[in-house]
């Protein structure tokens, strides 16, 4: 598990570093294309999560595990808006963006089928574009 959480990380910093002087939106679309990347999307990848995520609920090590990651997103997204928007919009932004992430990824690895990665774009796309003043 520890080599898919460091594959995601290395997803979302990757795209980020690519865009030092990005606006907020860019850089709310690279954490979101980091998290929908390969690395996280394969089937066997999202076999693992999903059982990580079971296995946390009654593990204290996985639970701590998952909670950091779930931090991790929630501080980068938090973060970006708040580039542009005052401190609880920012927050309520990035728990909505969070949201939005881990429902579509969810509901693909639920589905068996693989995830549309042009409607994740487009949605999340348009999340953020609702919220920012200046996407």
């Amino acid at each position: 598990m520890r080599d898919i959480t460091s594959q995601l990380r290395d997803a979302v910093l990757n795209r980020l570093h690519a865009l030092p002087d990005g606006s907020a939106s860019q850089r709310l679309q690279a954490i979101v294309g980091g998290n929908f990347d390969e690395t996280q999307i394969s089937s066997a990848a999202m076999k693992a999560w999903l059982a990580f995520w079971a296995s946390s609920m009654h593990q204290p090590m996985l639970y701590r595990l998952q909670q950091v990651s779930s931090r991790r997103l929630l501080s980068n997204l938090v973060y970006e808006f708040r580039r542009e928007l005052p401190r609880e919009q920012a927050q309520e932004a990035g728990y909505g963006l969070a949201a939005l992430i881990d429902g579509l990824w969810l509901r693909a690895a639920l589905s068996g089928k693989p995830l549309d990665k042009t409607l994740a774009q487009s949605l999340t796309s348009h999340f953020i574009r609702q919220h920012l003043p200046n996407p």
